[in-house]
């Protein structure tokens, strides 16, 4: 007995991974050589390209196609519809598939509905992708992008509260997580790591 659900609409090619507690829904279709992690869910109209990586407890929405080069960390939230490609300069009369450019969702990442990915390009960990927007470049750790094509308009805690930075520092009045700005680049501080600095 499989340790995982698939509808029975949906298909599961040959030499496919899909860890324990993972729900897989209508009418989806995950291709040969594609790994799924533990506890995820995967939405009506789903397909999961050859090569796919998806992390743990990830969550897809309806009509995501993940095409072969992506990859995707754990905690990621793909909204519905989102869009990823590929090939930057695809030709129906030209085979390509020696030049997929890889797309790296990392952990935490929310991408909101109807937004596309541009293939080559790093979505940070805990950034969030504002519904429709499209993505032509890498987006940062804990940023907020929205628009076409995708710019910052802030930065998010790991919790999703918009921080507002005072002398460059963030204190999350949500869950109490602390956050530093430094030359646009934001990072969580511990508060053994702030200990270690002072003594230093």
């Amino acid at each position: 007995m499989s340790n995982y659900f698939v509808h029975e609409s949906s298909y599961i090619d040959d030499n496919v991974l899909i860890g324990e507690g993972t729900k897989i829904w209508h009418f989806s279709h995950i291709m040969e050589n594609a790994k799924i992690g533990k506890n995820c869910n995967i939405g009506q109209n789903v397909v999961i390209s050859p090569q796919v990586s998806i992390g743990n407890n990830v969550k897809i929405q309806n009509n995501v196609s993940v095409y072969t080069g992506v990859i995707v960390e754990d905690d990621v939230f793909l909204g519905p519809s989102c869009v990823f490609t590929n090939v930057i300069n695809p030709r129906s009369f030209i085979v390509r598939r020696d030049e997929y450019r890889r797309t790296l969702i990392k952990k935490g990442a929310s991408i909101g509905a109807n937004a596309t990915i541009v293939c080559g390009h790093d979505i940070g960990e805990y950034a969030f992708v504002g519904a429709g927007s499209v993505v032509t470049h890498d987006v940062p750790d804990y940023a907020l992008v929205i628009g076409n094509p995708a710019r910052i308009k802030y930065y998010v805690c790991k919790c999703s509260h918009k921080m507002d930075f005072i002398n460059d520092t963030f204190v999350c009045p949500d869950c109490s997580r602390k956050y530093e700005i430094k030359n646009n680049v934001v990072r969580r501080v511990k508060e053994n790591e702030r200990k270690i600095t002072k003594e230093n």
